[in-house]
């Protein structure tokens, strides 16, 4: 990996384990990286939509509040 790696935990369910494992193989990559690549796409396509503060999300939902 390119970059200074965090260790996490994560709990996969049996199946996904086992598919993940033969992919890493299949692929002669290990199983950080196609965890690290999986994840990178997600949040990648979360990306379109507008990221708020912390404190302008309290401001929204305090406002909404009032309305009520």
């Amino acid at each position: 990996m390119a970059t200074a790696a965090k260790r996490a935990t994560i709990y996969l369910e049996s199946n996904l384990h086992k598919a993940l494992r033969l992919k890493a193989v299949e692929t002669s990559r290990s199983v950080s990286e196609l965890v690290n690549e999986a994840v990178r796409v997600s949040l990648s396509e979360d990306a379109g939509e507008p990221l708020i503060s912390h404190d302008e999300m309290i401001k929204r939902l305090k406002e909404r509040r009032s309305r009520k």
